[in-house]
């Protein structure tokens, strides 16, 4: 057993791990080992012996009253009484603590495998700590991985640096499909660890995250923190609504995450599978905001009965817009601003290009001053 702290470099070195935690991992290999090979009703203590290179380990004794009650029964082994501790030289008293040293090796072979495994288990055990708060930091950050296997549920595993995710069949986008070899783009959704099972990582490419993060990478604005993105919703692989404001006068939220020619939105939206993306300003004024998230429908007036409710007045010629195919679009509008919205159709049309729009409901004074001054 000697020398063996000279491998705690080596095993520092080629796992990645800190020194010091790699020799803590040796002593409670040390003391596991003892559990299971000399009984676990002792309590045990290991100490690094720089000197020798080596790890000591001890077994702890309490030192009893000669006529201790304990003696004798089932605590017996972890007992001595104080006329035996201090026939060998120790100055001690009833209620101190001796640590009596152990070897190993006498144990002979089955002690020796059985160390060699506690030490690659508590060695593995912190190789999986490490990648665990590694990828438990980057929750809700992008990575990309390389597809080792799809499976019978079509479920797709993938190979990210030291380590496998999977990308459940549920968290992937409606009709695309990936094999092996294919080089795939996800956000980690989740990060568990178990002792069964190890470390798990789930990824997703259906979170309103996901868009968020692919924003990121490609509008630098965003990436900077001049554009902020306040709300957003999704329908995977149809449609999203992204609700932007910047907090610099000089950038136009929408025509910096747009970009020339639809450039950057059109980036994100190739890797989201054609998925169609409205871009629009924040308002933290909800009957604002309710208008503007219904877009590409022009809306007369919008009217937030409570905190959770919302009529929006529109033209006859207007309604197919606002519901959407397959009410895409109100769902959508619903979901990013936390609404739920009441259409209430009116007769005749709504109007663009700056004419009048009539405001039927009561406080339409104030809200057509609300837009203007937007």
């Amino acid at each position: 057993m000697e020398k063996i702290l000279d491998i705690v470099d080596s095993i520092a070195h080629e796992k990645g791990l800190e020194s010091e935690n790699v020799r803590e991992a040796l002593k409670t290999a040390f003391i596991k080992t003892a559990q299971k090979v000399i009984g676990d009703t002792f309590d045990y203590e290991a100490s690094l012996n720089n000197d020798k290179r080596s790890i000591d380990l001890f077994q702890k004794l309490e030192v009893v009253a000669d006529d201790d009650e304990r003696l004798g029964s089932d605590e017996d082994e972890r007992l001595i009484t104080v006329s035996e501790a201090r026939e060998d030289g120790e100055f001690v008293d009833v209620g101190d603590e001796l640590l009596n040293e152990i070897s190993l090796e006498a144990f002979g072979r089955t002690a020796s495998m059985t160390l060699h495994y506690e030490i690659e288990f508590q060695v593995q055990r912190l190789v999986e700590d490490v990648v665990y708060n590694k990828y438990k930091q980057r929750v809700g950050k992008i990575v990309n991985g390389t597809v080792s296997r799809v499976d019978g549920y079509e479920n797709t595993y993938l190979e990210i640096g030291e380590i496998k995710a999977i990308l459940p069949r549920k968290n992937r986008i409606k009709g695309e499909s990936f094999g092996p070899g294919d080089v795939v783009k996800a956000i980690v959704r989740k990060v568990n660890i178990s002792k069964k099972e190890g470390i798990n990582i789930e990824l997703s490419r259906t979170t309103p995250k996901f868009l968020e993060e692919l924003l990121r990478l490609e509008v630098p604005e965003i990436e900077d923190g001049n554009v902020i993105i306040e709300k957003c919703a999704r329908i995977p692989g149809e449609r999203a609504k992204i609700a932007l404001f910047s907090n610099r006068e000089n950038i136009d939220p929408v025509g910096a995450t747009v970009g020339v020619k639809g450039v950057r939105i059109n980036a994100v939206s190739n890797e989201l599978l054609g998925e169609s993306i409205d871009v629009i300003n924040f308002s933290p004024i909800p009957e604002i905001f309710i208008s503007r998230a219904m877009a590409p429908a022009i809306v007369n007036n919008v009217t937030a009965t409570d905190e959770h409710h919302a009529q929006v007045m529109i033209g006859t010629d207007q309604k197919a817009k606002a519901i959407g195919k397959s009410g895409i679009n109100i769902r959508l509008a619903s979901m990013l601003t936390g609404y739920e919205i009441e259409l209430v159709e009116q007769e005749g049309q709504s109007q663009e290009g700056g004419q009048k729009i009539q405001q039927p409901t009561d406080g339409s004074a104030l809200l057509s001053s609300l837009f203007s001054e937007e």
